[in-house]
């Protein structure tokens, strides 16, 4: 079986989306890009449309590539050059306690995320927080991701519901 080459990386925020899309990429020697960076802007500004798609455009126009990221506004450029779909479907309790250990150690040492912004204190636990994102996402992003996969019948779908079985997938790529 010929190995993939254009990697989507999909789940919920906190699932390990780049994480997990750094490491295919280092094992395959290949480009990595995270969405998140095209989109927000400094100052927590959300990018243009057309600057966000042109982006993915260019990105995916690659022959090898992995890019991690959920945004719909891009789905229809990026989807159907992908040829691996990777969904982090991973238990509500895992990704929040993953989500809410990142973001505090991200407030603790400040550490930039894009293009300057950094998650703040003060929103930790507004209605705009990632904490809370994440509770208006989860539970819809695992009913709504099979029928989106289902639009593209040629997308190899990896899906991991285990942080172990994504370990073992990426020794796998290792391995070939």
């Amino acid at each position: 079986m010929p190995l993939p080459q254009r990697f989507l990386v999909i789940g919920t925020s906190g699932s390990g989306k780049t994480t997990l899309g750094r490491r295919v990429a280092a094992a395959l020697n290949i480009p990595h890009a995270e969405q998140d960076t095209w989109n927000h802007l400094s100052g927590w500004q959300e990018a243009p449309l057309e600057e966000f798609r042109a982006e993915v455009e260019r990105f995916t126009a690659g022959e090898r590539w992995v890019m991690d990221g959920n945004y719909s506004k891009a789905r229809d450029i990026g989807w159907p050059r992908a040829d691996t779909l990777v969904w982090l479907d991973y238990p509500a309790w895992t990704v929040f306690w993953r989500l809410l250990r990142r973001t505090l150690r991200r407030m603790g040492t400040l550490e930039e995320l894009w293009n300057g912004n950094r998650e703040e204190w003060s929103t930790l636990f507004s209605k705009d927080s990632i904490i809370a994102w994440f509770f208006r996402t989860h539970w819809k992003r695992r009913r709504e991701t099979p029928v989106q996969i289902a639009e593209y019948p040629h997308l190899k779908v990896i899906r991991l519901r285990r942080p172990r079985e994504a370990e073992v997938w990426v020794g796998e790529l290792r391995g070939r």
